[in-house]
């Protein structure tokens, strides 16, 4: 299933889903995704160290661990939905999860290597949903309706405007 098979486009969430070229599945773009993954400029990232492009922002790490907790929430948010599960999903504040990760306890490769994982069985996970699962309607806390055919796209969207984040941002930080 591709992105223009998304029945109702979820408010919010449809500036990364619009990121998402039209021809691609979102198996497709999942397995991308991971190749980007494990493709990363690790060294670059290992560079940076703690370096952050403004005061209160997210170290290197903080961003990776950001993606892994991300994803899982998010994996039980599609899982849920395409078992039928109705009720309003809870709230997922990010900031809180930074404060208490203790990202930058971890190496980069560590988070990379659980990440690269945690991608796997998101793949895995879309690939054993029906047509009819992919298009379960779910509802946010905040009463957004999305979908996990949505939300898939959301998953790879919201890592590629990270890598732009880190390329724009934090990559300039390693000339000075």
């Amino acid at each position: 299933m591709k992105k223009n098979d998304i029945q109702i486009m979820p408010d919010y969430f449809d500036k990364y889903i619009n990121l998402v070229e039209d021809d691609v599945s979102i198996v497709e773009a999942l397995q991308i995704s991971l190749q980007e993954l494990e493709n990363a400029p690790i060294a670059k990232w290992e560079a940076l160290g703690e370096k952050v492009y403004a005061p209160n922002k997210w170290t290197v790490k903080d961003i990776l661990q950001h993606y892994i907790d991300t994803e899982r929430v998010f994996t039980y948010r599609i899982t849920a939905i395409a078992r039928g599960d109705k009720q309003k999903m809870i709230s997922y504040d990010e900031n809180i999860f930074a404060e208490n990760a203790q990202a930058n306890r971890r190496t980069i490769t560590d988070l990379m290597e659980e990440l690269i994982l945690i991608r796997k069985a998101t793949i895995k996970l879309y690939l054993s949903f029906t047509e009819n699962m992919l298009h379960q309607q779910g509802i946010s806390y905040n009463n957004i309706h999305y979908c996990p055919l949505a939300l898939g796209f959301v998953l790879t969207e919201h890592q590629r405007w990270h890598f732009r984040v880190l390329e724009e941002k934090y990559y300039p930080l390693l000339i000075e």
